[in-house]
């Protein structure tokens, strides 16, 4: 009798097992408002297809994630005279208010561009302590400068890093570790509103297939850019002595260094062509290793239509594995490192790959959503013809997926779809682009924002992720870049080690957060925390605690710790 008493007493509390993760729309809680226009009209622009970007990133450095929105306009784009054009759509930047809630501080803040905008990027150009933003477009980029005090000012010129071609995503890194940050710039094809082409399917309009504006016109692909920063406000673009010279239609960027040989390396998912990844030399120039790594296409020899990809080690061996969306009819591609000698096409014995075939994917992302010290997937899905019930079985919105990463006793790791299980399936269905993931209300479990095609944005809050225990550090350089970008960090808790890196690329148009957040299952304590700077200083800690914000800055330890849990 006393043991069922204790039992029932067990279970009324539930003191002893976590909450069930669950995924709740929190964009009308956090006050975020924001609806994207990529102007359509009917004709079938090409543009319209893509979708746009956001951030998370600490612009006013208080410790709290801000959001940074990137919209598309008109079509055509409308001709800016004055910046009192407020009636035009622009890019929105949300400051962080501490509580849960976002204020619009785009009008003070100076960040409202209105060009047509796809993608976007933050990183501490000058190490002040500050992050810029970058954004690209259909039409000239944008570098914003942050003054410190709250606003930012247009230095795109001054920079030099206003190139007009059609481009997507971006990422900071510092290719060449002189300890200031570089710039990369995926593009996509030379295309005109003036020339566009469409197709017809059973009498109705349709958007047409990029080969095809290529093979009917002279429109063409595009080759990306490398921007080395010259550590003057200016950057110099390198692209051709980089060795960054093929061209192809790009829509993604990885940064991460998959042969832990110090330098970090690109991975470039390109549409209906080869992928590329860039090996870096280490000398200023690249490599471009697909086949030799086998990660330019599946493991059945094909190309992909790649979207998104992400690096991130899933299945805890200390390499990074790289994931790459596809549209549909293809799989998600799970590549599993092995070793750094070359990558295995591992997206259907993973049980990734099947689950995946019948939706049109765009952002993808590894996280530890529930904190188990395992890397979960996320794929961003919907589809790009807006009209395809009325060709297929498919639909234009779509759900989007979450899969989680279990390690059997074998050895071996396996992912489960759980998109019903944490609350995905049974949100309204729509057509995502571009995701950012960060923990903005510091509670110490991921959230995700996600941008939709021409549509209100969601904010989606994690309820019940830190059920099991975390760390967050906050890498700060001093030789190295300010934001720390491309340090390794290897953590140690129990059975658990645990490997990441500070990367600004990954995703589809979006950059999350900067600070790196390790799930630790039980572990109620660190045993040791290792740090690797970009300088070659390597740092150590040993019997830290868990569920807390870390603060550590480069030769001087730990600086600041914030207690959340």
């Amino acid at each position: 009798m006393k043991y069922f008493c204790c039992l029932v007493l067990f279970c009324i509390l539930n003191i002893s097992t976590p909450a069930e993760v669950q995924f709740v729309d929190g964009t009308a809680d956090a006050g975020i408002a924001f609806q994207h226009v990529d102007g359509r009209t009917g004709e079938k622009y090409l543009i319209e297809t893509l979708g746009s970007g956001a951030l998370f990133f600490d612009y006013d450095a208080d410790g709290h994630l801000d959001l940074y929105i990137v919209n598309a306009t008109h079509i055509p784009p409308p001709v800016i005279e004055n910046a009192s054009q407020t009636h035009l759509p622009r890019n929105i930047l949300y400051r962080n208010n501490g509580d849960g809630t976002f204020t619009d501080i785009t009008q003070q803040a100076g960040v409202g561009d209105t060009g047509y905008g796809v993608g976007c990027a933050a990183a501490d150009i000058n190490n002040d302590g500050y992050p810029e933003i970058y954004v690209t477009n259909y039409g000239s980029n944008r570098l914003y400068h942050n003054n410190g005090d709250g606003t930012f000012t247009d230095v795109t010129q001054q920079a030099g890093v206003g190139d007009e071609r059609w481009g997507t995503s971006c990422a900071f890194l510092d290719y060449d570790l002189d300890g200031d940050v570089d710039l990369y710039v995926v593009n996509y094809m030379k295309f005109s509103v003036a020339e566009n082409q469409w197709w017809e399917t059973r009498g109705i309009r349709t958007y047409c297939s990029p080969t095809d504006q290529i093979a009917g016109s002279h429109f063409v692909s595009e080759p990306d850019i490398l921007y080395r920063n010259n550590g003057d406000g200016t950057f110099t673009d390198v692209t051709s002595e980089a060795g960054i010279s093929h061209r192809a239609l790009g829509l993604a960027v990885a940064v991460g260094d998959y042969d832990n040989d110090g330098d970090p390396d690109l991975h470039i998912a390109n549409d209906m062509e080869a992928d590329f990844l860039y090996r870096n030399n280490g000398d200023g120039t690249f490599t471009e290793t697909a086949d030799f790594t086998g990660t330019g296409y599946d493991g059945n020899g094909f190309p992909g239509s790649g979207m998104g990809s992400a690096f991130g080690d899933y299945d805890n061996d200390g390499y990074l594995d790289l994931v790459v969306s596809n549209a549909s009819s293809l799989p998600v591609v799970l590549y599993q490192n092995e070793n750094a000698l070359f990558f295995t096409d591992v997206s259907f014995t993973a049980g990734i790959g099947a689950v995946t075939l019948p939706y049109f994917k765009w952002a993808v992302e590894f996280f530890d959503y529930n904190n188990d010290g395992l890397l979960d997937l996320f794929v961003a899905n919907g589809h790009l013809q807006e009209n395809i019930a009325l060709f297929s079985d498919s639909t234009y919105p779509q759900s989007d997926l979450l899969f989680r990463n279990t390690r059997h006793q074998d050895g071996t790791y396996h992912f489960t779809e759980a998109s019903v299980e944490v609350g995905l399936a049974q949100l309204p269905k729509q057509v995502s682009r571009g995701a950012a993931f960060g923990d903005y209300d510091n509670d110490g479990d991921l959230d995700i924002f996600l941008n939709n095609a021409n549509q209100p944005a969601t904010l989606l809050r994690n309820e019940g992720g830190n059920g099991n225990h975390w760390l967050t550090i906050q890498p700060i350089g001093t030789e190295s870049n300010a934001l720390g970008l491309g340090t390794k960090i290897v953590l140690k808790a129990g059975d658990l080690s645990l490997f990441k890196e500070v990367r600004s690329g990954a995703s589809y148009l979006s950059q999350s957060d900067l600070r790196v957040h390790f799930g630790l299952g039980e572990n109620s304590e660190i045993d040791t925390l290792e740090i690797y700077w970009q300088s070659g200083l390597t740092e150590r800690f040993s019997n830290l605690k868990s569920n807390q914000i870390l603060r550590i800055k480069e030769g001087h330890g730990i600086v600041d710790s914030q207690s959340t849990r």
